[in-house]
């Protein structure tokens, strides 16, 4: 019988919170390694499609309810998470209330466009300029 090595499907999910001044977004703490600052995110169940995946991690690590606005970008480096080869699927998303953390996140934070924290896990600072020039400018990332 063969076997595959296939790498990992994940999601990530940038939360703009609507009900605040220029929409910042929520990022989370990580409660366990790789640690640092991270987007609200997590691996795809088997059955279950990555829109699905997407609004259950953003509710299990902020406790809100998401209403996914598009889906973003896919990153695929297979560096991006050190621990195994992830493809990330990356959505933009709306949000209402106080993020409250959970399951993986040890900490919430609430983070406008100029302000992103520097310890950013994986490949977050990337994706987060690459949400930033979509948001001020609407170019998409063509790679």
């Amino acid at each position: 019988m063969t076997t595959y090595r296939n790498p990992a499907p994940t999601v990530d999910i940038i939360i703009e919170l609507i009900d605040s001044p220029h929409r910042p977004i929520v990022l989370i703490e990580r409660k366990n390694p790789p640690f640092g600052w991270a987007i609200p995110g997590g691996f795809v169940d088997y059955g279950e499609s990555v829109e699905t995946a997407a609004i259950r991690e953003a509710y299990e690590e902020i406790s809100l309810q998401v209403q996914l606005i598009e889906q973003f970008h896919v990153y695929s480096d297979p560096n991006r998470d050190p621990r195994q080869h992830t493809i990330s699927i990356v959505f933009i998303a709306t949000a209402k209330g106080k993020p409250i953390a959970a399951d993986d996140a040890k900490k919430v934070g609430i983070f406008y466009l100029w302000e992103f924290p520097q310890a950013l896990c994986f490949d977050h600072d990337r994706i987060l300029n690459d949400y930033r020039r979509y948001r001020d400018y609407k170019i998409r990332p063509t790679y």
